[in-house]
């Protein structure tokens, strides 16, 4: 069940990233590239699980929400409801559930934690 919950999870943030982009595109070629990075950065930053700076529950509960809230506004916006709202109750579910089986928290890559003690 445990790793479900986390495909379903990896599926949602993939799905945020489409919707942004999508979002994006709908009003500027350029922003179908920078909303995506944006979201990418922020996440890779504070919520993934091998964040150097990751931000402890509930703040990052808290940006998890905002992140998902704003691509299911973006599915609403390019008009696909029915997307919107599986997708909402997609990451509010697992939202909650890698709170109660955390995600895999490994260590980083030899070479990057050899020239960053």
């Amino acid at each position: 069940m445990r790793s479900a919950s986390l495909g379903v999870r990896f599926a949602c943030e993939l799905a945020a990233l489409v919707a942004v982009g999508w979002w994006g595109w709908t009003v500027s070629a350029v922003l179908v590239v920078v909303l995506p990075l944006l979201v990418a950065v922020v996440w890779g930053a504070f919520v993934a699980p091998r964040a150097r700076r990751r931000v402890p529950d509930p703040a990052r509960l808290a940006l998890e929400v905002v992140i998902f809230a704003a691509a299911t506004a973006c599915f609403l916006a390019v008009g696909q409801q029915f997307v919107a709202v599986v997708f909402a109750v997609a990451a509010v579910v697992t939202a909650l559930l890698v709170r109660k089986w955390p995600e895999p928290v490994g260590s980083r890559p030899l070479s990057d934690t050899a020239s960053n003690p």
